[in-house]
């Protein structure tokens, strides 16, 4: 699809798959520019540029750890070579292999806390810093990633990823306040079990099939469903919407 009209630029963070190449090539379906970030995979982030740019619009895959500050600023300055940047969408976040918190290492959980808490956070700030009325930008809207764990905890498989999407939900509540009269909404939607690679990541690829039968529409979520919950949060339509959370999770 032709791009249309400009929306500005949207950073997508953990943009090369999932839930984040599904949102940036809905985003740049909707008129935006889009800079989708990548932490080490290169050739999945270019994949969904290549996709964006076959359909007449404009996309840059750009490098960069959110857990790291410089990266940050490096991706938030690149990204403002396409324009001005009017959304953040701070989705990437890691889990690692499922099991009880007496058997979690120290180095796992602040490994998850850096990406999953700190990158959200300092993505955060740099959008703040461009949008805010108060910093002479011109507004702009943010969408956090959240998940149904921070509600369900996840016992027994990653109560750290469910921990850190928790301080996700507060982040979103608390900023959502502090800018809400310098031109930024911030929002969050909270997927549940989406089919999506992070499963694997978990150390159960079919995740979704074992526990779809809990679910109350009976099955596993698609990316794109939570990408147009997204899309949604930074359009004109929910333009009274700050602080709001979106649970795209068959009910469950």
């Amino acid at each position: 699809m032709a791009q249309r009209d400009s929306a500005g630029v949207m950073v997508v963070t953990g943009g090369g798959r999932g839930i984040g190449a599904a949102t940036a090539r809905l985003a740049a379906q909707r008129g935006y520019a889009v800079c989708v970030n990548y932490r080490a995979n290169r050739a999945t982030a270019e994949r969904v540029v290549d996709t964006i740019v076959t359909d007449g619009g404009h996309a840059i895959a750009v490098a960069g750890d959110v857990a790291s500050e410089s990266d940050v600023k490096r991706v938030f300055d690149a990204a403002t070579g396409l324009g001005t940047i009017t959304a953040l969408v701070n989705n990437a976040g890691i889990l690692e292999r499922q099991g009880r918190l007496d058997e979690m290492e120290a180095s796992r959980i602040e490994r998850v806390f850096a990406t999953n808490i700190t990158g959200a956070f300092l993505c955060a700030r740099e959008a703040v810093r461009r949008m805010s009325t108060r910093h002479g930008g011109s507004g702009g809207g943010i969408v956090n990633v959240s998940s149904m764990a921070a509600r369900l905890g996840s016992p027994g498989e990653y109560v750290d990823y469910a921990a850190s999407k928790g301080a996700i939900d507060t982040l979103t509540t608390g900023l959502a306040r502090e800018v809400a009269g310098e031109g930024i909404r911030v929002n969050a939607v909270r997927p549940g079990v989406i089919r999506t690679d992070i499963h694997a990541s978990g150390g159960e690829p079919g995740r979704v099939d074992r526990v779809k039968a809990a679910v109350p529409m009976k099955r596993g979520g698609e990316p794109e469903e939570v990408a147009r919950a997204i899309l949604w949060l930074l359009s004109d339509e929910s333009s009274y919407c700050t602080g709001t959370f979106i649970d795209v999770s068959g009910g469950r």
